[in-house]
């Protein structure tokens, strides 16, 4: 006879999925009205296009209020790059989901390829060129939930 073997997460996701805390029954993607402000579907919500690539709003103080993060995902197209700016405000940190491109960093560059993140502190100054063939994509998170951004190149739509 074989042992089965749980950890608390997989209880605890077990309860959910059977309706232990009454907030979910099943695979639902409907989002409960006391988790509404708490979490969001990447499917709704709306998309920042420009000439270069995408940036999509996850996460920040707009979509749910009181967050002290901005989480989004950004897309750079194949020989784009987007303009050089730096977040008065707060740091990013940057994880490379897709492609590869070279990041710069104040005065500095580093080649960055799928499963690299990097750390960039607020006021320095960078971007990201997309030196592959396909797209880079990336998940960004910023250290506050109103994020700044001063661009020292003009944005093209």
């Amino acid at each position: 006879m074989k042992k089965l073997t749980f950890t608390a997460l997989s209880l605890g996701f077990l309860l959910v999925c059977l309706g232990g805390d009454g907030l979910l029954q099943g695979p639902s993607t409907t989002i409960p009205p006391a988790w509404i402000g708490k979490v969001t579907d990447a499917a709704q919500l709306p998309m920042d296009r420009s000439s270069w690539g995408t940036l999509q709003w996850l996460c920040n103080n707009q979509l749910m209020p009181g967050s002290e993060q901005t989480v989004g995902l950004a897309t750079i197209l194949p020989g784009k790059q987007n303009p050089v700016h730096y977040h008065p405000n707060c740091e990013e940190v940057l994880y490379v989901i897709s492609g590869q491109g070279l990041h710069s960093y104040d005065g500095g560059a580093i080649l960055l390829k799928a499963g690299m993140t990097i750390r960039i502190p607020a006021k320095v100054k960078h971007n990201l060129a997309n030196t592959g063939t396909e797209t880079l994509r990336t998940l960004v998170s910023f250290s506050s939930g109103d994020r700044k951004t001063v661009f020292l190149e003009e944005v093209k739509k």
